[in-house]
């Protein structure tokens, strides 16, 4: 009888480690930087958006971002640098994707908050974090330069 009650023990941590495993303990995303950086096009649109890996002298923790719409007859080349179409970004692995998006005429900042949802090798997808209905959805183009 001793032993069955050890056995049934040993079972049941077992299966309380599986689960664990397997995500049943409903962890937070563990997103990676690098597969974010990268150029990325909304879906059917043309608007783009390249997470870069330069990052911001005075402020270690961010990195450079740029993001134009063709259909506007903006390009990538067009964008001053540090000015409109540039933000500063800081991403952490749980999701959060914190952006400041850099104004030419008078320096300043405008901050946006986001909550990736999904990020693979193709396809990311995240939401204003005060704002869960609309949801973002790119496909990667190519690798960050």
């Amino acid at each position: 009888m001793k032993n069955l009650k050890v056995i049934l023990i040993a079972l049941a941590a077992v299966a309380m480690s599986s689960c664990s495993l397997l995500g049943g303990d409903d962890k937070e995303p563990s997103w990676q930087l690098s597969s974010l950086q990268a150029l990325w096009q909304e879906n059917d649109t043309q608007h783009f958006v390249r997470f870069t890996t330069e990052q911001v002298k005075d402020e270690p923790l961010y990195q450079y971002g740029r993001e134009w719409n063709e259909a506007e007859e903006v390009y990538e080349e067009d964008l001053l640098p540090y000015g409109n179409g540039w933000f500063k970004y800081q991403f952490e692995s749980n999701g959060g994707l914190h952006e400041l998006h850099l104004m030419d005429n008078d320096g300043g900042e405008i901050p946006k908050e986001y909550i990736v949802s999904k990020l693979t090798d193709t396809e990311l997808e995240y939401y204003e974090k005060n704002y869960k209905s609309h949801t973002y959805s790119f496909t990667k183009v190519v690798s960050s330069k």
